[in-house]
């Protein structure tokens, strides 16, 4: 069940990241609610986060819980945002994913 939590929590911090994003592209009224959901969203992954470790190495939660928001992010950015995509962004994520993946088989 925690390491569903982790996974919830590091969505939420693409979800934080993305809006972000999207606050910098935007002014007024628009751009305060993106900052809304920026903080909604890194209060709910970092309460995720918290209860996680509970049972969870830290080190292993944390590897996770950034590695999670990294990739994600990364591909939010290019499908929402429109970054470019190459064979070394590709390279990078896979051995981000890769390694999470590993994090999470030599853990207890």
């Amino acid at each position: 069940m925690n390491w569903i939590l982790l996974i919830i929590a590091g969505l939420f911090e693409v979800g934080f990241a993305s809006c972000l994003g999207k606050a910098k592209e935007t002014s007024g009224n628009t751009a305060i609610f993106w900052m809304i959901g920026f903080f909604v969203c890194l209060s709910i992954s970092m309460f995720l986060l918290y209860k996680a470790s509970l049972t969870l190495p830290i080190g292993t939660a944390y590897a996770v819980w950034t590695g999670i928001g990294a990739v994600g992010t990364v591909l939010v950015g290019i499908f929402v945002f429109k970054e470019p995509l190459d064979f070394w962004r590709i390279f990078f994520i896979s051995t981000l994913i890769f390694s999470i993946v590993g994090l999470k088989v030599v853990s207890n």
